[in-house]
C-alpha cells in the first residue's frame, strides 16, 4: 500500500500538469496555434497515463 503523503504528492503533480495543459489548450485556441494546443493535449494525456500507471495494474 502506498503512503498518503506519496498519494498527495502525485495528486498535486498530476493536477498541476493537467491544469497547465488545459491552459495551453485554451491559449493555443485563442491564438490559433495548433502547436500549443498539441502540447497541451500531450501534457494532459501524459499526466493521465502517468497517474494510472502509478495507481498500479488491475486488481486481482
Amino acid at each position: 500500500m502506498r503512503s498518503a503523503a506519496g498519494f498527495a504528492l502525485v495528486l498535486v503533480g498530476v493536477l498541476s500538469v493537467v491544469g497547465l495543459g488545459g491552459v495551453a489548450i485554451v491559449l493555443g485556441g485563442a491564438d490559433d496555434s495548433p502547436g500549443l494546443q498539441g502540447i497541451g493535449v500531450v501534457l494532459v494525456v501524459g499526466a493521465t497515463v502517468a497517474a494510472l500507471r502509478w495507481r498500479g495494474g488491475r486488481p486481482r
